[in-house]
């Protein structure tokens, strides 16, 4: 994000991609621009309304189900008839964050088989509260796979190459596979290889939403949709992008949420109190220098 024109002192609250535009940070600092990265609200209760990451994941990852369908040459339901039966679309959620959950929901309103797979054992819960079946891997090493915000963490190789053989194993049988799997300030994880792809019958679809961090599946191209084989990847960066009224409306109730708190009921001017958990863990630039050390300890 370029701001080039902002004067100096101004005040910006954006979705910054905080941990992984280190340079343009730096450019903020050096305007002496005062800036606000969405992306680094806290996780806890009092800023769930204004956690951007969510509102704007749920819509990736209803679109990407969308998208899956759309590129699909098969209806997703069951369906009798006395012609005979289709069968169910058989799809497959790695990730099970806010777009894999949303993903998982969607998929099963539209009448789809789903399996879903994470690293984090609490997810297990939330895939079959909602009608799916979990892939298991390594059930010890999955209760350590979490975050204290509650993000994934990077897993061992070991657990990887187990990781690899049960996932090769799995997907070779779906119709639909939507990866979600992200990494905060890291490139994204490969889950998917070209080995994997290959293995899928032809008519398949992959629908990566970790593209624009490198993609977890292996032959995604930003923006493109790869014919691999019959295979078709979609890699479309910018999902909720194009369902522009809903994240429109989303991301501005995120950032009235954020700022409501801190205006002066009777002046109506803005107060921040830089002592509040959420301004003081989204503050990124001030009075020239970068101020958060998680930023900070970007490379």
């Amino acid at each position: 994000m370029k701001l080039l024109c902002v004067k100096k002192d101004a005040i910006v609250i954006s979705h910054m991609s905080a941990l992984s535009s280190k340079k343009d940070i730096e450019q903020y600092a050096k305007a002496s621009i005062t800036t606000f990265a969405m992306d680094l609200m806290p996780r806890i209760s009092r800023a769930q309304s204004m956690d951007v990451l969510s509102s704007q994941s749920n819509l990736s990852g209803y679109q990407a189900v969308i998208k899956g369908a759309n590129n699909f040459n098969s209806a997703f339901p069951m369906m009798m008839t006395a012609a005979g039966t289709v069968a169910p679309a058989k799809v497959f959620i790695m990730g099970v964050g806010v777009a894999g959950l949303q993903a998982i929901a969607t998929a099963k309103r539209m009448g789809a088989i789903v399996t879903a797979y994470d690293v984090r054992a609490a997810t297990k819960e939330q895939v079959e509260s909602l009608g799916g079946k979990f892939l298991v891997v390594d059930e010890e090493a999955m209760k350590e796979a979490e975050t204290s915000g509650g993000y994934a963490k990077e897993m061992t190789e070991e657990y990887k190459k187990k990781e690899q053989d049960v996932i090769k194993n799995h997907i070779k049988d779906q119709d639909i596979v939507i990866t979600t799997a992200l990494i905060p300030g890291r490139p994204a994880p490969k889950l998917v290889s070209a080995e994997m792809v290959n293995s899928m019958k032809t008519g398949s679809v992959i629908v990566d939403l970790a593209v624009e961090t490198g993609g977890n599946c292996e032959l995604a191209k930003r923006n493109e949709v790869v014919n691999a084989n019959g295979v078709k990847i979609v890699g479309y960066d910018n999902l909720p992008g194009e369902l522009p009224k809903d994240a429109s409306t989303l991301f501005a109730k995120n950032l009235l949420n954020f700022l409501s708190p801190h205006v002066n009921a009777e002046t109506k001017s803005l107060e921040l109190d830089w002592e509040d958990e959420t301004v003081k863990n989204t503050l990124v630039t001030k009075d020239g220098s970068i101020v958060s050390e998680i930023v900070k300890g970007v490379s």
